[in-house]
């Protein structure tokens, strides 16, 4: 063989070498808008930032997403930067992104594998419905298994997402919206990715876990999917839906200077002329009341397809939601949530404990909601002040009002409305505590942090690193990617066959439930005593929310 021959075989081997190199990095799917080019690392294609609707600006940026747009040649989907407005306390620690009002992207995270028809798992990102971005929790190890397929994305935050006015230009629920629309993208384009647009499950933590419990109380999400994992928030949380959105509106244009709240067209006027740079306020966290003023409201009838035409307790105690498996659960120290505010709040909550009751309790005058708050205040403390002697009681008590109970409260409702596959844990295997979690160092902490279970599953991409070389952290980290996995491809957290103990349905008297924890168990009713003590409270004293006040509309029907 000449020299010449010789150089031109090992040219082609090369060109060769170098087509299939690149073949595997990289793969074109065609989605309803244009072609997209998704890229390999490891055994995952990652596809970022891909517009699955338009959010709309100016005066209709508080209405529902518009289509996304078309293109022809392939987009090239690398873009992981892209985020949504949001509080400035969020944005500083995220300097290289790009914050932008249409920041509607979602991410898909397919295996390399030749099967098709692949369960999907679309998950909602938590932040209190005023902060964070999609990529900022990576699925890598649900999709590693070779048997889902992932999707993140961003949806509006804060009242660019959750203003409701009740009014045509700012009728609410935008962001929950924009939640809608990603799953639509998804029935209409997940096959080409190789994924079964008929099983899909919506998953959500924090926040986000309240936006899916609520996506299954909505006539507007039927046929979108067919299981829910709801984690580390309900929809029956004081926080999840507003109490009163108009006056939540009120008091967030006082902040940003504006007074004159009480002329409802000015009001609206002054949201809709305003940059949406303007509307980044940090009050959110401060609040006492266990909300966080912006979130999803109760929709007022304008003409307009309504997200929620019914509080969440009337539509679980009428049955009208779509009785689908649920994962459903919560850590056994969310209320480490709250740690952050301690040193602040200790004294406050001595002085004047009713300031932190949760905001969906009413009384009829100040003297019964003194005696309410030092009745609750007692069930917590005893007779000692909140303090560093007594922080288990400040932790216990944020966990119920916040998380605990809204799941199971909602669960009593779901089970006696006749919802049969309903599998509740508690996720209390003592993981490591991140920084922003801000635990004393005399702490002695013996559970799990609010959204223990999510950080296990996900892989955090960004400021958080909530890794560990522990060998028992990593094995439970296994088992819960086996749990979930197991639930999105079957509907059972653990099918027949497996070698996890057997979790039946809960049933009545919330039992019985997974303790996820050192050792993984079936234990009977789940907090039974707190439980039965916030029966009675919210049975007295429960607050109803309310739509918007048809006040607002007068202009629009003139």
């Amino acid at each position: 063989m000449s020299h010449s021959t010789i150089q031109l075989l090992l040219l082609v081997v090369t060109l060769c070498i170098t087509h299939c190199t690149q073949e595997r990095k990289w793969k074109i799917v065609q989605t309803s808008q244009g072609p997209v080019r998704g890229y390999k690392t490891g055994e995952i294609y990652y596809f970022y930032g891909i517009p699955y609707a338009t959010a709309p600006t100016g005066k209709r940026r508080f209405t529902a997403p518009l289509a996304g747009p078309v293109w022809i040649t392939p987009l090239e989907a690398v873009n992981n930067k892209i985020i949504c407005p949001q509080a400035k306390i969020q944005v500083v620690q995220f300097p290289d992104f790009d914050m932008r009002e249409n920041c509607l992207v979602a991410n898909i995270y397919t295996p390399e594998t030749e099967e098709i028809n692949l369960p999907v798992v679309v998950y909602v990102h938590g932040g209190s419905y005023q902060i964070r971005v999609g990529v900022a929790w990576s699925p890598s190890a649900l999709v590693r298994t070779k048997k889902v397929i992932a999707v993140t994305f961003n949806y509006r935050l804060g009242a660019h997402g959750f203003l409701c006015l009740g009014t045509e230009n700012a009728p609410g629920n935008a962001g929950i919206k924009d939640q809608i629309a990603v799953l639509q993208w998804v029935q209409r384009n997940i096959a080409n990715f190789g994924g079964n647009p008929k099983e899909v499950t919506i998953a959500g933590f924090s926040a986000g876990s309240t936006a899916v419990d609520l996506l299954r109380l909505s006539e507007m999400t039927t046929g979108l999917y067919n299981k829910v994992i709801p984690e580390s928030g309900a929809n029956l949380a004081a926080w999840s839906v507003q109490l009163d959105p108009v006056q939540n509106a009120k008091d967030y244009a006082k902040q940003l200077n504006f007074t004159n709240v009480e002329d409802m067209n000015s009001l609206e006027e002054f949201y809709t002329t305003l940059s949406f740079e303007a509307m980044m306020s940090d009050a959110f966290m401060e609040r006492k009341d266990s909300t966080f003023m912006f979130s999803p409201c109760v929709d007022r009838d304008i003409g307009v397809e309504k997200f929620l035409d019914d509080t969440p307790l009337n539509l679980l105690k009428q049955g009208k939601y779509r009785k689908v498996p649920v994962l459903y659960g919560f850590t056994n120290m969310e209320g480490l949530f709250r740690m952050l505010m301690f040193e602040e709040w200790k004294e406050l909550m001595n002085e004047q404990f009713s300031d932190f009751l949760p905001a969906d309790l009413q009384f009829k005058d100040n003297e019964e909601r003194e005696k309410v708050a030092q009745e609750i205040k007692k069930f917590y403390f005893g007779d000692k002040r909140v303090s560093e002697e007594t922080i288990q009681g400040f932790i216990d008590y944020f966990t119920d009002v916040m998380f605990a109970y809204p799941h199971l409260r909602s669960v009593k409702l779901q089970v006696e409305a006749g919802s049969e596959s309903i599998y509740l844990y508690e996720y209390s295997f003592f993981s490591p505590i991140p920084d922003f979690v801000h635990v004393p160092e005399y702490m002695n902490i013996t559970g799990a942090y609010h959204c223990a279970q999510t950080f296990s599953i996900l892989v955090n991409t960004m400021d958080v690193n909530v890794d560990s070389d522990s060998d028992e952290y990593n094995k439970m980290k296994n088992i819960l990617v086996e749990i979930w996995v197991n639930f999105i491809t079957t509907g059972k957290p653990v099918p027949e066959g497996s070698d996890l103990p057997s979790w039946p349905p809960v049933g009545a008297n919330r039992s019985p439930y997974m303790d996820l924890g050192a050792e993984i168990k079936l234990e009977g009713s789940l907090l039974e005593r707190r439980v039965l003590f916030w029966d009675d409270i919210y049975e007295r004293f429960y607050r109803s929310p309310i739509p918007p006040s048809n006040t607002l509309s007068i202009r629009n029907e003139l």
